[in-house]
């Protein structure tokens, strides 16, 4: 690891900035998934445990540049204090006057929670001013909130130049080893799943991935624009027909490395906003009706694919293999779910890439049987695609 981490640092007494993610979902002023508080624990409690005193940022929602009482931090004081077992004092501000009292008030061992930061327009502007406000409240900065690691804000970004000790915490040190190690030392075979609805958002990620994988899946409302790309009927299946060349492009370029499904469950009725849908048939990929419409993959495909991955030592995946909000069509999802599983426990390490794949290993309840999962469905996307994150390259050399 060629970045500093909060190990390598003493936080003792002093005053240490930490950007977590606590971009939770509320309702009625209470937090109802604690997950993103929980994944930043192990840091918040080291700091601690050194008696650093410790001041936590975090944005949540889209405020705008405004401030909206109902998306205002201070219900992650109460599930904190829980986790914690101590007091968590609140600012009311991220900056300024109250920010600055609260942090002149805290003691060695202590913790304080900043009000939300995207109550500033300054803070997605990277302003410079805003960003030397934060800097002006801590000695040392420690970045722990891999799912914004790719926005260069103000809190992420900006703030480094202005603190000569920037550290990555034990979130991001975990993400940056699981998916580095997956794509630059991989076990072999090496296997990449992708699914999802476009094509568009993973084209850097399979460019990225098909010279470093031995084989890359590609399933869900992506495929179809592949599979448009071969010359096949695909009827009323979601396609980007603007993207077709570039399909061609990418499967000469993955040859045999390139799978497709071979079926898929085909019906002529769908409207997703009532989960309303048809008679599903299996139908092979070669086949399907002029007004059909593809929902998940079939079952030729999911013995294809499982075979795929039930002999390979390395998977990655990202996006689900059909509509897997509707449980007639989550079938294809879940048996990767559960093959990814199988591979796990067989010794193979599995890296969930974030997003909707994160949400399906959840809904099967297979998640503790993976190796990873990653907390960043944007960022962990722009790491697949071989890109610098912001937050990342911020942190201070060793």
């Amino acid at each position: 690891m060629a970045k500093l981490t909060v190990s390598d640092i003493d936080v003792r007494g002093k005053r240490v900035l930490m950007r977590v993610d606590f971009n939770v979902p509320l309702e009625n002023e209470q937090v109802v998934n604690d997950k993103r508080i929980r994944a930043a624990l192990p840091t918040i409690q080291h700091i601690l445990g050194q008696k650093g005193r410790l001041i936590l940022m975090s944005h949540l929602g889209r405020p705008k540049g405004k401030v909206v009482p109902e998306l205002s931090l201070k219900p992650c004081v109460v599930v904190l204090e829980s986790l914690l077992g101590q007091a968590v004092a609140f600012a009311d501000d991220c900056i300024g006057p109250s920010a600055e009292r609260a942090v002149q008030a805290l003691s060695p061992g202590n913790v304080l929670l900043l009000e939300n930061l995207r109550f500033h327009q300054a803070e997605t502007e990277n302003d410079k001013g805003f960003a030397k406000s934060l800097a002006g409240l801590a000695d040392v900065y420690v970045n722990d909130a891999f799912g914004t690691a790719h926005r260069a804000h103000a809190s992420i970004q900006g703030v480094t130049h202005f603190i000569d000790t920037c550290a990555m915490g034990f979130l991001i040190e975990k993400e940056i080893t699981y998916l580095g190690d997956a794509l630059e030392n991989p076990r072999r075979p090496f296997v990449a799943i992708l699914g999802g609805a476009k094509v568009s958002g993973k084209i850097d990620v399979i460019d990225n991935l098909l010279p470093k994988v031995d084989r890359l899946i590609v399933g869900g409302g992506m495929a179809y624009t592949f599979i448009k790309a071969k010359g096949l009927e695909i009827g009323n299946s979601l396609v980007e027909l603007e993207k077709i060349d570039l399909a061609r492009v990418l499967l000469k370029k993955g040859g045999e490395k390139l799978v497709l499904p071979e079926d898929c469950l085909c019906t002529d009725l769908f409207d997703f906003g009532s989960r309303t849908v048809g008679t599903l048939t299996p139908t092979t990929i070669d086949s399907i009706p002029g007004n059909g419409i593809a929902l998940d993959i079939g079952p030729a495909s999911v013995s294809c694919f499982t075979g795929i991955l039930n002999d390979a030592q390395t998977i990655v995946w990202n996006g689900p293999m059909g509509v897997f909000e509707i449980d007639a069509t989550a079938g294809g999802t879940v048996a990767v779910a559960k093959a990814m599983a199988a591979a796990t426990d067989k010794g193979a390490t599995t890296v969930i890439g974030g997003g909707d794949s994160v949400a399906a290993v959840e809904k099967v309840g297979l998640a503790d049987r993976m190796t990873h999962i990653s907390t960043g469905g944007g960022a962990s996307l722009e790491f697949l695609e071989g890109k610098e994150l912001p937050g990342i390259a911020a942190i201070s050399d060793r």
